[in-house]
């Protein structure tokens, strides 16, 4: 897989954090699972070791994928960016119709988190948003049909 992952510094910084994380304390906190429940004798129907041989096969999955992403990463610069035009790092508003008005920050995939105002560019409104300029307005296909969005504030 050669996919190049879009980040923006906060969204490598998250995953460097989260690597050390899995890599360090939560590591040691199932080895020390695995450990009891291996004292515990007769590991084939031992739930404990089953469940922490499970836990395990994810955490090191997550390791792998972290290290992937980070590795295939580049990190998106604001000094990049034209002026006045959306990008991946850029924060926008916008505002639908009549609607109150939304903030999107747009980011790379594997940092978008929607409950946060985090989109990927990759979406169908990041995508929309892309290289536009303030005072545009543009239709989204969204699965809930269209969305007229006029863009107000780029940061």
């Amino acid at each position: 897989m050669n996919d190049v992952f879009y980040l923006t510094k906060e969204g490598k910084v998250m995953l460097e954090a989260e690597l050390a994380e899995l890599k360090g304390p939560e590591r040691t906190k199932l080895a020390l699972r695995l450990k009891h429940a291996i004292e515990m004798g007769d590991l084939s129907e031992n739930a404990d070791y089953k469940a922490a041989k499970e836990d395990q096969g994810f955490l090191e999955g997550r390791i792998q994928e972290i290290e992937m992403i980070l590795k295939n990463s580049q990190v998106v610069e604001r000094d990049d960016h034209i002026p006045g035009q959306v990008n991946i790092g850029s924060k926008v508003t916008v505002q639908e119709e009549t609607y109150p008005e939304e903030v999107f920050y747009l980011v790379g995939g594997k940092e978008a988190d929607p409950r946060q105002g985090k989109i990927s560019y990759e979406s169908p409104i990041g995508s929309a948003l892309l290289d536009r300029r303030v005072g545009e307005t543009i239709d989204v296909i969204t699965p809930n049909g269209i969305l007229h969005l006029k863009i107000l504030k780029i940061e």
